[in-house]
């Protein structure tokens, strides 16, 4: 397909400081836990000491009765909520009732940490131990745990009305652990083998990973006379919130008002279940305004992390390395509930990115009484990358094949069938290739001691809808409102396309992200969209403002706006230069508190997908006397599409790279395998990369234009986290002989492989 030229722009593609920068140095911006409302209680959550185990009784009363305590709640407080097939939320959906169970417990609790009860009052420490009050008779049971166990015929179910429901139609006749089966096909599966001089077979398993953001949740609900909620909130999915938190609550939507905060790091952590539900619960009971900040505890217990999961895959490849057949079983552990497609997902990342004549995948996403897994930055990419990269380097060595020579000759090109049978569209990963094939840091002689790894990958990402509008001001300043929350600086991005369209300076643009009483619906900041969507959105409320700009200057000068050409804040005669007038003088003469407004709106909705791609090259050097492996150099290489902000980009990449080296290396849950607890829920004993941890990460921007986006833009966000764990993987590998196939690539883990010890391979 031909490439689609990146217009010529005066803004667009420049590197801009964030607009926000001055409130965030300076501690003038608010975050959740900064929100102040007069008369605020403060709440407490009881949670379950227990993974699962049957409710017997609660009791209250001691609780109510201590000093400065205005009100309890438990589920009997949440309004009756008749079965229903309606999917509510925002990345991670799920029924009504299913919303609310996981809210705060009903008759039973699915894991450990989960809310029961909560208490408002007028000060924290008061709620605190008023918490320690409520009387919890509990029975408990055996939790399931191990998600490979759990779709055991014979294993014990975390919901006894859980029925699996299959991609093809239909529910499961008997209840199982098994929430969601979905089943792939191409060719002939079988055939495919059959044609194969080389076929490779793993196993990989992967913990449970958290997204590591520094602030907790925290979230304020207020309420008026009339019953009015408004939620102060640091979520990712305003308007995706009012709508969940009215029907949970029964309330009608114009009842709710969702104001988004500053975030300090969100990942998707922070755009499914949250805390306001249990929060507004306790405001609408005590009639007045309730505050609720998570601990750290709380946060790694009680939110959602990333998929536990075992992934069998097997290959087939010719002995020229083409690819010939692949065979994949996910089973994805989505914790107590599931809302999301975790395990296809992860198929669709692992199976899509190279050219598979013959394919067949199951995918399953599991319940197990864990917390809710919620999404992570590229949901369950990195899960679904890793074995497939892993497998491509193992082929390339059995084939006498350049790795990344092996990728090209099996790329899935513009055009050619996904795994869902959808055509791939536009995309940049041979580009990317290409030019990380002759990349130094591909070229260079490795130093000693030290192993090389490549990997590279698909995502696809999401687009949904999303509105923006436009006021022009007096002074010729315009004021964008967006409905999307701002988590990586995406109001800049948002600025230098409305100064772009308007033909004016990013000094002229005054942003804001509006509150769902503000703006048009907008879906959730998620999926790698708000440039891609919101920026279509913001571009044409922008052009919708110009077109309104024109006809007032053509008012004033007597001429069609047909026959206006409009360049460097002026409007002129396409015909007569000399009859022209200035953008301050068409503002000045046509807004006033008499003279109306020139206001624009614009709407984004159904675009095309946009998938994007990148690569990473790292090298690694590992300890053999202890097993410890260090990054050393990285090198990550990715398609924007047409970069907006680079500088903004180029920090996406290299934010992505330091996660992915964290998941690669150390993180992970600590799960107790007979109480189903986790035993390291703090980040002294869960280990998040530092800055001594994480090499200067050198990054490529390698753009092949989206031709529905706006410049050519790309979503750019999620995709930077898909391929460290496998290229870490592939370089411990080149470096020690050794491969691994389980998560994470610990010193232990990687001490033992050097041993020689089964734990380390799959």
């Amino acid at each position: 397909m031909t490439e689609t030229a990146v217009p010529t722009t005066r803004v667009v593609g420049q590197d801009a400081k964030r607009v926000d920068s001055p409130e965030r140095v300076t501690g003038k911006a608010i975050y959740g836990a900064d929100h102040a409302t007069h008369g605020t209680l403060f709440a407490k959550v009881v949670r379950s000491p227990h993974a699962n185990a049957r409710i017997v009784s609660i009791d209250i009363g001691d609780a109510l009765r201590h000093p400065g305590v205005k009100t309890v709640v438990t589920s009997h407080d949440f309004p009756r909520i008749e079965l229903s097939t309606q999917a509510v939320g925002g990345e991670i959906t799920m029924t009504p009732r299913d919303q609310r169970r996981m809210q705060m417990a009903e008759d039973r609790v699915f894991y450990h940490g989960q809310a029961v009860a909560a208490v408002a009052a007028t000060d924290l420490s008061a709620a605190e131990a008023a918490a320690e009050l409520v009387k919890i008779v509990y029975e408990p049971d055996e939790p399931v745990v191990d998600v490979v166990k759990a779709v055991q015929p014979d294993s014990s179910l975390v919901h006894h009305d859980l029925y699996t429901w299959e991609f093809a139609g239909g529910l499961s006749e008997k209840p199982s652990n098994i929430a969601r089966r979905i089943e792939l096909d191409r060719g002939d599966i079988d055939h495919g083998f059959d044609e194969a001089d080389v076929i490779l077979e793993r196993r990989f398993r992967g913990g449970t990973v958290h997204q590591g953001y520094l602030e907790p949740q925290a979230s304020t609900v207020d309420i008026d006379a009339q019953g009015h909620l408004t939620c102060y909130t640091s979520s990712q999915i305003n308007f995706n919130l009012r709508d969940t938190l009215a029907t949970i609550l029964g309330l009608s939507k114009d009842l709710v008002t969702v104001v988004s905060l500053e975030i300090g790091g969100g990942f998707g952590g922070k755009a499914g279940l949250g805390i306001e539900f249990v929060t507004a619960l306790l405001a609408m009971k005590a009639g007045r305004a309730v505050k609720l900040v998570l601990t750290r505890e709380e946060v790694f217990r009680a939110t959602g992390p990333t998929c536990a999961h075992v992934i069998d895959i097997k290959i087939g490849a010719k002995s020229d390395g083409t690819l010939t057949a692949f065979k994949g079983t996910y089973l994805l552990d989505t914790g107590a509930m599931t809302g999301f497609t975790h395990s296809a997902t992860a198929a669709m990342t692992g199976a899509s990115h190279y050219r598979f004549p013959h394919l067949h995948i199951d995918a399953y996403d599991v319940v197990t009484n864990k917390p809710v897994a919620m999404a992570y930055r590229a949901p369950s990419g990195p899960i679904g990358n890793f074995p497939t990269e892993a497998l491509m380097d193992e082929l390339a060595a059995i084939v006498g094949m350049d790795p990344i020579d092996l990728r090209i000759k099996n790329i899935t090109e513009d055009g050619e069938p996904l795994p869902n049978g959808l055509a791939m569209p536009v995309w940049g990963l041979k580009k990317i290739l290409t030019e990380a094939r002759q990349h130094p840091a591909w070229t260079e002689t490795v130093p000693e001691g030290r192993g090389r790894g490549f990997a590279a990958a698909y995502w696809g990402g999401a687009t949904l809808t999303s509105n923006a509008e436009i006021v022009a001001n007096s002074n010729a300043t315009f004021s964008v409102i967006t409905g999307s929350v701002d988590l990586t600086g995406t109001r800049t991005t948002m600025a230098q396309i409305a100064a772009e369209e308007l033909g004016v300076e990013m000094e002229q643009i005054i942003i804001t992200s509006g509150d769902t009483d503000s703006v048009g619906h907008t879906d959730g900041s998620f999926g790698s969209r708000t440039t891609l969507t919101t920026g279509t959105a913001v571009m044409n409320a922008a052009r919708d403002v110009v077109g309104k700009l024109k006809e007032k200057a053509g008012e004033f000068l007597r001429v069609e706006p047909e026959y206006l050409d409009y360049t460097d804040q002026v409007f002129e005669m396409r015909d007569n230069p000399d009859k022209r007038i200035t953008l301050v003088e068409v503002c000045e003469r046509s807004i006033g508190q008499t003279l109306g407004s020139i206001h624009g709106a614009g709407n984004s909705t159904g675009l095309p997908g946009a998938p994007t791609a990148a690569a990473s090259i790292v090298e690694v050097e590992v300890d053999r006397e202890t097993g410890r492996p260090e990054v050393k150099r990285f090198t990550m290489f990715q398609d924007p599409g047409n970069a907006i902000n680079p500088m903004a980009v180029e920090g996406q990449m290299q934010g992505g790279a330091g996660q992915g080296i964290g998941w690669a290396l150390w993180e992970v849950y600590d799960i107790d395998q007979v109480t189903g607890i986790v035993q390291n829920a703090n980040f002294l004993d869960y280990r998040i990369p530092t800055t001594l941890d994480i090499p200067m990460i050198g990054t490529e921007i390698v753009s092949t234009p989206n031709p529905s986006g706006p410049y050519g833009a790309r979503g750019v966000g999620e995709i930077p986290l898909v391929t460290p764990v496998a290229a870490i993987a592939n370089a411990i590998h080149d470096a020690t002989g050794v491969r691994i196939y389980e998560t994470p690539l610990n010193p232990e883990r990687v001490f033992w492989a050097l041993q020689g010890e089964s734990a380390a391979s799959g």
